[in-house]
């Protein structure tokens, strides 16, 4: 008889590397489509400044809305400011709540697991790529609308409605800075996404119950009669990065909203690897 060999025992410590991984969600359609809208947002953004008119009536002074077509700083932070409440956190949360909850709806979880993959691996390795597609869908939003924004309108001064302008060359690293408290700030929607994804076998569970969350904490942070409990809500400090336009950085917001997004994230990733960790795999 011809020993035909057999293969290797799979090392689970080499199971699912992040290059495999990444290529997986790469070519998900999904998250072709959510890059596009990244990229198609400043466009749409320029196309329906062409088309709008100017507004009549009296106003109270300028707004990013009015500034934004005054340079391609201006047009980067509107679209930023734009994008921020709502289609950022959708795409944080699309990335991190489709992780372990995809496989189960799949059906494939079980047998990932029976490669093996440790489990805390396979969480950490899942969690990896949904940072890296985030972030860089993060930073791709800002670059692309100051592309957009610089052929669009030029490279002016940053002029902020409070009247405080910064020169372009100035403006870039204070957006790029902006961008990256961003996603500091997002990290809390990430660990909720995460943890719903693993006690959840529906993607759109996931996602959808972190995007509410946000929502309803904007809600809440609205209501001024809650006093000094809006401080501890996690979209307390979203728009925290907006003192980075000021001449003078005041670092106060930005550093407590940084912590209490990390601290929120801290919570629920631990609970995400515990429960992970410990739950029955059926799917």
């Amino acid at each position: 008889m011809v020993d035909a060999g057999a293969a290797d025992p799979a090392v689970p410590g080499r199971t699912l590397p992040l290059r495999v991984e990444m290529a997986r969600q790469l070519r998900r359609r999904r998250t072709q489509v959510a890059y596009a809208l990244v990229v198609a947002l400043p466009v749409i953004l320029w196309i329906a400044f062409s088309l709008g008119g100017e507004e009549d009536g009296p106003t109270q002074g300028p707004s990013l809305v009015d500034l934004a077509s005054s340079g391609g700083g201006n047009f980067t932070v509107f679209a930023m400011f734009a994008s921020a409440s709502f289609l950022l956190v959708v795409l944080v949360a699309l990335f991190f709540g489709d992780t372990v909850a995809s496989e189960a709806s799949w059906s494939s979880l079980r047998y990932l697991l029976a490669v093996p993959v440790p489990r805390a691996r396979l969480l950490r390795q899942k969690a990896v790529v949904a940072g890296a597609l985030s972030l860089a869908a993060l930073v791709l939003l800002p670059l692309v609308s100051l592309l957009v924004g610089s052929l669009a309108y030029g490279t002016g001064d940053l002029v902020s409605p409070t009247g405080e302008s910064l020169t372009f060359g100035a403006a870039v690293p204070r957006i790029l800075l902006g961008t990256l408290y961003l996603a500091v700030h997002l990290s809390w929607v990430a660990g909720l996404a995460l943890l719903l994804s693993v006690f959840t076998d529906a993607p759109l569970g996931a996602v959808g119950g972190a995007v509410m969350a946000s929502i309803v904490s904007q809600i809440l942070d609205q209501i001024t009669a809650l006093g000094t409990i809006r401080d501890f809500l996690p979209t307390h400090y979203a728009d925290a990065w907006s003192a980075l336009l000021a001449v003078d950085v005041d670092w106060g917001d930005i550093t407590r909203g940084a912590f209490s997004a990390v601290c929120y994230a801290a919570i629920f990733t631990t609970a995400a690897a515990w429960h992970f960790t410990r739950k029955d795999i059926t799917s």
